[in-house]
């Protein structure tokens, strides 16, 4: 079976689990889990920020960043199909008491003129705008890169009036590789950044929180509060510590087996790409009354050894990653052209 749902469907390499076994660890909670240590030293300078936290899930990261940036009452400016918005069961209300604003992005890309008067009046009768949040790659986007011209802007006018940035870049990996610009370039634009470690890259779980030290000891803080204080995460930490060792740049190979997906897509009537130029990963299409539901389609693809998932009714994701190789992505789309 060829697993094509998500990128998080994979399995530890050889060379990871050696890694794994090999870590060094202790006690977390007293801060003497050296792989852990040496993984948040690690992927802090990647993208020139001072301190870093682990977390076991980006969920968390996200939630904790959201709490660590803002108090109740408060209010997030995000795009509308971001991960915080559709796809965290309403944490940042439920866990920080803040409100989010979204504005409708082109493939999940905002800009900055979008935001121009944006911010609530200072006032007892308006929450305060507290926090801007970007999404890159963005998922329900397609995989779309931000171009960092739009975010440059966007955090000169959100630094210009007071607001702080965050970037859930869960698949920010995949952005890099896609644009070739360095993670310090990414982070210099904002004040907190989460990476995933457990979708393009392959650890099976992890990621890390980025930013400044006062206030990744304020999310250190936080993610106790939230209940993801662990022990001995050395093992995590040396897989994702080994993940962007060695996984990173081969994320390229990932981004041209979904360009091959994606041209099987668009050679199938009744089926639409969404958007229809893939950057990096995500290939995203609409099914049309011909072919049934998405989950028609799910179905009859499972029938020939692919899996892919249905988002909504008429809504199919494919997610290229470690363990699909260029021969299953061939066999995938044979089985895709059987549309026609």
């Amino acid at each position: 079976m060829i697993d094509l749902r998500s990128d998080t469907v994979t399995t530890p390499t050889p060379g990871m689990l050696a890694a794994m076994l090999a870590a060094r660890v202790g006690d977390d909670v007293y801060g003497e889990d050296a792989s852990a240590n040496e993984l948040e030293a690690k992927v802090a300078a990647f993208f020139g920020h001072e301190a870093a936290v682990f977390f076991p899930t980006g969920t968390m990261a996200n939630q904790v960043a959201i709490r660590a940036h803002c108090d109740p009452g408060d209010e997030i400016l995000a795009e509308a199909t971001s991960h915080i918005v559709l796809w965290e069961a309403g944490g940042a209300a439920v866990h920080s008491g803040v409100s989010v604003r979204p504005f409708d992005g082109e493939w999940g890309l905002l800009k900055a003129e979008q935001l121009a008067g944006a911010i609530r009046p200072n006032d007892m009768h308006s929450v305060r705008t507290r926090l801007v949040v970007l999404e890159n790659t963005h998922n329900r986007g397609g995989g779309t890169v931000y171009p960092i011209e739009s975010v440059a802007a966007i955090s000169q006018w959100a630094r210009s009036h007071g607001l702080a940035m965050y970037l859930d870049g869960a698949r920010l990996w995949n952005a890099i590789v896609a644009s070739g610009i360095p993670g310090k370039e990414w982070g210099r634009h904002f004040d907190s950044i989460m990476v995933a470690f457990s979708k393009g890259l392959g650890a099976p779980s992890g990621s890390a929180l980025v930013g400044p030290r006062p206030l990744m000891e304020k999310a250190r803080r936080l993610r106790k509060l939230f209940g993801g204080a662990m022990r001995q995460i050395g093992y995590y930490a040396a897989a994702c510590s080994y993940a962007m060792d060695h996984h990173v740049e081969r994320l390229a190979e990932d981004h041209a087996n979904a360009r091959l997906l994606a041209d099987a897509v668009a050679s199938v009537p009744g089926f639409t790409l969404t958007p229809p130029n893939v950057q990096t990963n995500l290939v995203w299409f609409e099914v049309d009354a011909r072919h049934g539901s998405a989950q028609s389609v799910v179905a009859k693809l499972r029938d020939q050894g692919i899996r892919v998932s249905a988002l909504d009714g008429q809504t199919v994701r494919m997610c290229t990653h470690l363990n699909t190789s260029r021969a299953d992505c061939a066999r995938a789309t044979d089985a895709l052209r059987r549309f026609s």
